[in-house]
């Protein structure tokens, strides 16, 4: 048990120290003025502006907004990536030639597309969930393929054996077998939700922790505006790490 402590207890306190130390020499070249205080603030004054953003700008309900968008977008994802994946899967000529299409989408930046999407749902949090649905759609599509690809044959060839119906073979071999990867689609695709939704937050100036930075930069509070940009790293690590735990829970013991 202690020697389980330890091994996750020294990477964690590895990185902390990893990230103190980085700060605190970006704190020493800032005082010693090798990078202009203008530009970036002193770490010191972004860690004492944390309470004040919190008091004054109402951190907790913007925290709210965006973790609204983000889970009715992430469960978009997953009523639409899911099938869509499935399909795929099913019909290779449909797989072959939208499989590219969909890596392609993955990798464009849709946000850039915001001023069509404000044309057609105007500026409210549709706009952002709609958005961000797409943004995280294909990873998805993607890794829900994938994990129903990977399905061992050994296990098609039993369902065959005992004569199971293509309904059964889905349920009780291809799903679970796809299981473990597509909850690795729902974590990655939860990921590009989240930075999807704070990055229109921030474009169009609409609620939530991206309106919070756009706020702040546009009032040049520098380290209020930094003290927010952490704050938001910090509310995706634990999302992150949140997606993780989920991802290890509800995945069948081998």
């Amino acid at each position: 048990m202690a020697s389980a402590f330890s091994s996750r207890a020294i990477p964690v306190a590895t990185g902390v120290a990893t990230i103190v130390g980085a700060f605190a020499a970006l704190e020493g070249l800032l005082r010693a003025g090798v990078i202009n205080r203008f530009v970036v603030p002193l770490p010191s004054e972004v860690l004492a502006s944390f309470g004040r953003i919190v008091a004054e700008e109402d951190v907790l309900e913007r925290t709210r907004e965006t973790a609204y968008e983000v889970f009715v977008a992430g469960f978009f994802t997953i009523l639409i990536g899911v099938p869509i994946g499935a399909a795929l899967y099913r019909w290779r000529p449909l797989r072959d030639a939208l499989e590219d299409w969909i890596a392609a989408v993955a990798a464009a930046p849709l946000v850039l597309a915001f001023p069509l999407f404000l044309v057609m749902f105007g500026r409210s949090p549709t706009t952002v969930i709609v958005m961000s649905a797409i943004t995280g759609l294909a990873p998805m599509i993607l890794k829900t393929t994938e994990g129903f690809a990977a399905t061992r044959p050994v296990l098609m060839n039993v369902g065959k054996s005992l004569k199971m119906t293509d309904g059964q073979m889905f349920w009780k071999i291809l799903f679970p077998s796809a299981l473990p990867l597509i909850f690795t689609g729902v974590r990655l695709s939860w990921t590009f939700v989240l930075i999807s939704v704070v990055g229109v937050e921030f474009l169009i100036n609409l609620g939530g922790l991206g309106q919070l930075i756009n706020e702040l930069a546009e009032r040049y509070d520098l380290p209020g505006t930094y003290a927010a940009i952490t704050f938001v790293v910090a509310v995706s690590v634990v999302f992150f790490v949140a997606l993780e735990r989920l991802e290890s829970w509800l995945q069948p013991r081998r």
